[in-house]
């Protein structure tokens, strides 16, 4: 049986259907309220009228923002200040990039589904967690 984190509120910052699916089944399982902003040319707007969740899972590959511009974004904006933003993408290739650029997690594609609770939990605990499949 999965933990409930009711009242948690994540936000999924993505381009592709699927990967949103599934992200948001494994989200709600667990009980977690989620808003997404589909990627694309507008996501700087949609950001500044988002209220603050309590993670946020970003795609690195999107078009119009990439997930290191969209996270330069949300570093600036002070309503964000404190939240976990998590690389979530099928480029694992990609992790020493994010480190670098200042995420606080990393969790590639496909999501390990048994270990999800887990690897949030210990997210919004305030500990980086760099998975890849």
């Amino acid at each position: 049986m999965s933990p409930s984190l009711t009242g948690i509120r994540a936000l999924i910052i993505e381009d592709e259907q699927t990967s949103i699916d599934v992200l948001r089944n494994l989200l709600s399982q667990l009980d977690v309220d989620t808003s997404v902003i589909y990627g694309g040319p507008e996501v700087d707007q949609h950001i500044r009228d988002t209220s603050r969740p309590d993670v946020i899972f970003l795609d690195l590959e999107m078009p119009g923002f990439n997930g290191y511009e969209v996270l330069e974004m949300i570093k600036a904006d002070a309503e964000f200040e404190g939240v976990p933003v998590v690389a979530y993408t099928t480029h694992i290739s990609h992790m020493n990039d994010a480190r670098r650029a200042g995420f606080n997690s990393f969790l590639g594609k496909p999501l390990h589904r048994y270990e999800f609770a887990d690897n949030l939990i210990r997210i919004l605990n305030g500990e980086s967690v760099w998975e890849a499949p």
